[in-house]
């Protein structure tokens, strides 16, 4: 949640990037050799799945895909990006390297993971975005550990009794993509889950990539967000097609750790976590609103998210996808140039709020006696608005 506590064009961007990259990883973590072009056989989920993970693995791969981003209504926020747009491009990947080239007319963007270090670099603001994903011991075990073996068919049957009491599972449905035999299964909540409707995993039935992954919002069968492998080979990868290479007089942004360990955060090694209401009331310097319910959400947790300069309080309510987060800061804290400010405005009780709407979910912040309230919600803007409302009364 320390993203809520600076969301600015750059962690906007970041954000989308660390989405794609992570889809972009699970689309090349599970590679073997190249099949054939026709539909694999009927096959129960567990067997198929396991069939995928038991095969071997390639090095490297080259592909081409598309991205796909309807999250956020075009001309909702005053940036544009293939990586908040979506677009089409080309992915590499060898040994822990990766990286993902998105092209699209509002500019070109590239994302690089190497040895846990992400890098973006956006064209449209000739930006270059650095953090730390993974540190070098987490990689290093991650390539040595080989305690962790594959799931067995009876093991993975009881992994999907246990999704299934959550969600509706179709199956593995045999098809065909990137002239790949593919097995698709989509993913339905059951409950508590907000706007989302529909997850979609499809992978090659010979060697277990992901070759499609896609988002819907409950109602529409549309993705919001979806990435698809349309081309793929097997085979080396030239070093020089994993580096990015941003032109002279970029501007660099280290955005530090994403990964939630970062110096100085609550809850970083070294650091304690204030947790309840009581305390985190008496840590922060603003009357704490935390309501013992919202919009019919019993309040599940109040934590102090401060990084050791304005202290800051998380209140969540209710669990799960359809769950509430609101955090308060003291007015003022946030950066002069957090792009909230040029979101469209919404009246608040008679104060001015800005809104950012998704297909997934709203977020909505106001100013009210010296404390900025931020609520962020799998709901559509009108819940989120009156569930603020709630708060501050």
């Amino acid at each position: 949640m320390n993203i809520l506590r600076t969301t600015s064009t750059r962690r906007l961007i970041a954000g989308a990037a660390v989405s794609v990259a992570i889809v972009a990883g699970g689309v090349v973590g599970a590679m073997a050799a190249s099949g054939g072009g026709t539909p694999p056989p009927d096959k129960p989920l567990a067997a198929a799945i396991h069939d995928s993970l038991a095969a071997p693995k390639p090095t490297a791969i080259t592909a081409r895909v598309h991205f796909t981003n309807n999250l956020i209504s075009t001309g909702a926020l005053p940036i544009g990006s293939p990586l908040l747009t979506g677009a089409s491009g080309r992915l590499w990947f060898s040994g822990d390297r990766l990286r993902l080239e998105l092209q699209s007319d509002t500019g070109d963007a590239q994302i690089s993971v190497d040895n846990g270090q992400l890098t973006v670099y956006d064209a449209s603001s000739n930006t270059v975005y650095k953090a730390q994903i993974a540190t070098k011991a987490d990689t290093a075990t991650a390539g040595t550990d080989t305690t962790h073996g594959v799931p067995t068919i009876d093991e993975i049957t009881s992994a999907l009794s246990k999704l299934a009491q959550q969600a509706t599972l179709s199956g593995a449905q045999p098809t065909t993509q990137a002239g790949e035999p593919m097995y698709n299964v989509s993913v339905t909540p059951k409950h508590d889950a907000g706007l989302l409707g529909q997850v979609e995993v499809g992978w090659d039935a010979a060697n277990g990539i992901p070759l499609h992954v896609s988002i819907s919002a409950a109602g529409s069968s549309s993705p919001v967000l979806a990435l698809d492998v349309t081309d793929i080979s097997f085979g080396s990868v030239d070093s020089s097609a994993l580096s990015i290479t941003a032109p002279a007089g970029a501007k660099v942004v280290d955005l530090g750790s994403l990964g939630g360990n970062g110096s100085g955060t609550a809850g970083s090694p070294g650091h304690s976590v204030t947790e309840g209401l009581t305390a985190v009331s008496a840590a922060v310097p603003f009357t704490l609103k935390a309501p013992d319910t919202l919009v019919g959400l019993p309040r599940t947790g109040v934590r102090l998210i401060s990084d050791g300069k304005d202290p800051s309080a998380l209140v969540t309510y209710g669990k799960g996808l359809g769950a509430i987060a609101v955090v308060e800061r003291a007015a003022g804290t946030q950066s002069k140039d957090n792009p909230l400010a040029s979101l469209p405005s919404v009246s608040i009780d008679g104060a001015t709020g800005r809104e950012l709407p998704t297909a997934l979910g709203t977020l909505v912040t106001v100013e009210r006696g010296g404390v900025s309230y931020t609520l962020v919600g799998s709901l559509p803007p009108s819940a989120a608005e009156t569930a603020l409302r709630a708060v501050l009364a």
